[in-house]
């Protein structure tokens, strides 16, 4: 059984916190990539310190909620919209996604150390090429949602920092079911 935490302690020491710091006063740009890159953070934070067995620990039953799951659910996300929709690489097959098994980032996330790597580099290499593109690209440039709708690359990352945002706090419950940690 894990000690309950209170709310008020910190998950992280604030001069340690790599999401600090980042443009206050900034332009668009600088604004939204900032929190985008301040919510994967959060997500990377909620993981760390944990072996293959915590990180795919599930929430509750029935759920196949996972810290693992939410890793390679998020790189799937990443790939989705920007490498197929914005990019225009339709064809690219999904990273765990499949018509047989849609919630193939969930259900594959097993406690096997190799599971683990294998996730944390995609995730990685997906968010690296977002990170160019958005680097790349206008805000006005257009690619499309899920129904072939016209998107904005502005609206693609105000989406991406409410994404990451709500699994965060799914990460937050999670962390603390496997380790009592709680916080910012």
């Amino acid at each position: 059984m894990t000690t309950p935490q209170h709310r008020a302690d910190l998950f992280i020491d604030p001069a340690d916190d790599p999401r600090e710091g980042g443009p206050r006063l900034g332009g668009e740009r600088a604004t939204l990539t900032e929190f985008l890159r301040g919510q994967r953070l959060t997500l990377e934070l909620k993981c760390a310190d944990l072996d293959a067995a915590q990180l795919a620990s599930r929430s509750v039953e029935p759920s196949t909620m996972s810290l693992l799951g939410l890793i390679r659910h998020m790189a799937e996300v990443e790939r989705t919209w920007f490498r197929r929709r914005f990019a225009g690489n339709e064809e690219l097959a999904k990273r765990y996604q499949t018509a047989v098994d849609p919630d193939g980032d969930f259900n594959g996330a097993v406690a096997d150390p190799e599971v683990v790597k294998e996730a944390w580099a995609a995730w990685r290499e997906e968010m690296a090429f977002a990170n160019e593109f958005i680097a790349d690209h206008d805000f006005d440039y257009v690619g499309t949602d899920s129904q072939g709708e016209p998107v904005s690359l502005r609206e693609l990352l105000v989406h991406m920092i409410e994404e990451y945002a709500r699994h965060c706090g799914h990460a937050d419950l999670l962390r603390e079911r496997i380790d009592g940690r709680v916080g910012q």
